[in-house]
């Protein structure tokens, strides 16, 4: 028998081991080394006795053994077979699913039209957790709570805590969960396909039972019913808000008064009643009632038997009617009596016509003009009264447009071109007295806004005090109207030509340079007769150098 014997001197038995008093580090040494970029065990340290060359042999050889050291497979002469990667199977199985089509049987007490019923779902199976949801289409007007009857969850398949998989699914079988069957019937395509990868044969399709009660509700018996000569029902889902519309007069000039009133009638095909509505025209001097009948049945015949009956008094009922207006009694380009009142039928909306065409074809809707009303007045052309002299022109003309007369707009963009060019001109004044044959004036054209000044130059001992003759004012050419007034422009002014102001003459006799120059620039504009005065006239004034002679 040998003994272990501790640092102690003592056998290493239970009792007889006492722990290091002077150890310090209580950490667990590291069992692996990395050498050449793999893990090896560590190797203790060479003891007395041991071969140092031995162990370092050792430790190569399990090197050499770890890393390939096969001259092929480091430059790659061969197709070293690499590892497969590792999928987890959340990832592999994510979004498939097999799917499953079953029933199950529900019994039905105290009914005696049926007993049970068969009521169909869907089971889906999901292969990343094993889970399984069952879901109950749903059917409108069943009265039936249906739809998802299990969430999705792992469900239990015996008492010793068991799980449905995939493997336990087959056709045909029974599914019992939570106390209900359900009989599996059906796959998709895609499970049929994955049962038969994994080895899994299925079984035959099994056909979906009746149900009875559905099959009951299919099939109703016979009912025997009077059918009732006017179907409303019918009527009102196939002609409800159609309607027919006519644009129609009311001639009403047979009385004192009358005239001819344009209004609309409609016709509700939905129940042959007729409405009568008026059109208003502006200041037409009538209250704005937008009705003129209600709607209503109009008789179209009345019995023999009923012609005494005080209609005046009270409604018309179906007892003393004979007959009722339909559509056939309309017609564009007739005259119609409704009510007592004359109708005349002119036009139609594009609704109207294509169901006279499409159902009434042999009637002619010719669309007619409207007669001219005899009572209507003449719209009067608004005349604008004289020019009375105060003002400018179009100042005057605004008072008569407007209740709120706002000043006439001006041209901006001539104004910014032409802010500060001026056409002045020397000019007499064409009287017959003596007295104005001495008085000359200074006549401006602003060209910024096509005003006129006339400024008067004042000459000693001639009585007449001179200064400013004629404020700043656009001047309307002689017969110009006050509609469409006609303003002096540059074109006008020519060497002799006449410039009548307010029943004043005058007479051009000169001009500065830059009136020629101006005009120049635009003679595209200007007549050759202006053009040619200018420059016969200022050419006339220009001095003539001195020629030096040579001494």
């Amino acid at each position: 028998m040998s003994w272990n014997w501790n640092s102690h001197g003592l056998p290493f038995l239970p009792g007889y081991s006492f722990p290091d008093v002077t150890k310090s580090a209580f950490h667990r040494p590291q069992t692996l080394d990395f050498k050449n970029g793999y893990a090896l065990p560590r190797r203790p340290a060479v003891g007395i006795g041991q071969d140092p060359l031995l162990s370092e042999q050792l430790i190569q050889q399990e090197i050499s053994e770890l890393s390939f050291q096969n001259p092929d497979a480091t430059y790659g002469s061969f197709k070293q077979s690499l590892a497969e990667e590792f999928i987890p199977a959340h990832v592999a199985l994510d979004k498939k699913v097999l799917y499953f089509q079953a029933y199950f049987e529900e019994s039905v007490l105290y009914s005696p039209d049926e007993e049970y019923r068969i009521r169909p779902v869907d089971i889906y199976y999901y292969l990343e957790d094993d889970s399984m949801c069952i879901i109950e289409p749903v059917v409108e007007n069943s009265g039936i709570q249906q739809g998802k009857r299990l969430k999705r969850q792992q469900l239990p398949k015996n008492e010793r805590g068991d799980r449905y998989l995939w493997k336990d699914l087959n056709l045909g079988m029974e599914l019992e969960v939570y106390g209900v069957k359900y009989h599996i019937t059906q796959c998709d395509p895609f499970t049929k396909e994955f049962m038969e990868s994994e080895g899994i044969v299925l079984n035959g399709p099994v056909p979906m039972p009746v149900d009875p009660y559905g099959k009951r509700r299919k099939n109703l018996q016979p009912s025997f019913t009077t059918p009732s000569e006017f179907d409303s029902m019918y009527r009102f889902l196939n002609m409800d808000r159609k309607v027919l519309r006519f644009f129609a007069l009311w001639d009403e000039s047979d009385s004192l008064y009358g005239e001819t009133r344009p209004v609309t009638i409609h016709y509700f095909l939905v129940d042959d009643t007729v409405e009568i509505r008026a059109v208003h025209e502006p200041n037409s001097g009538r209250d704005p009632f937008p009705i003129v009948m209600r709607r209503q049945k109009l008789p179209k015949k009345i019995k023999p038997e009923s012609e005494g009956f005080p209609r005046c008094v009270l409604e018309v009922s179906t007892e003393e009617v004979d007959e009722y207006y339909s559509p056939e009694d309309f017609q564009v380009g007739q005259t119609m009596k409704l009510l007592g009142r004359r109708f005349q039928l002119y036009d139609c909306d594009g609704f109207t016509k294509e169901y006279y065409q499409k159902n009434h074809p042999d009637l002619e809707m010719k669309t007619i003009k409207i007669p001219k009303k005899t009572d209507r007045l003449q719209e009067k052309k608004k005349e604008i009264p004289a020019y009375n002299g105060f003002g400018s022109l179009e100042d005057s003309l605004q008072n008569c447009l407007s209740l709120n007369p706002e000043p006439p707009k001006k041209n901006m963009l001539q104004m910014l071109e032409n802010g500060n060019k001026v056409l002045r001109f020397s000019a007499r004044l064409d009287s017959q007295d003596s007295e104005d044959e001495g008085r000359r004036f200074v006549l401006s054209y602003f060209l910024a806004d096509d005003m006129i000044s006339i400024f008067e130059k004042p000459t000693r001992n001639s009585g007449i005090i001179g200064g400013k003759f004629l404020e700043k004012t656009r001047i309307p050419k002689p017969g110009s109207t006050v509609e469409n007034p006609e303003f002096y422009s540059p074109a006008d002014f020519a060497i002799g030509a006449t410039v009548e102001v307010f029943s004043h003459r005058f007479v051009l006799t000169d001009a500065d340079y830059f009136v020629l120059k101006y005009l120049e620039s635009i003679s595209s504009q200007i007549p050759v007769q202006t053009l040619d005065s200018l420059r016969q006239k200022l050419c006339e004034k220009k001095p003539q150098k001195v020629q030096r002679k040579n001494i």
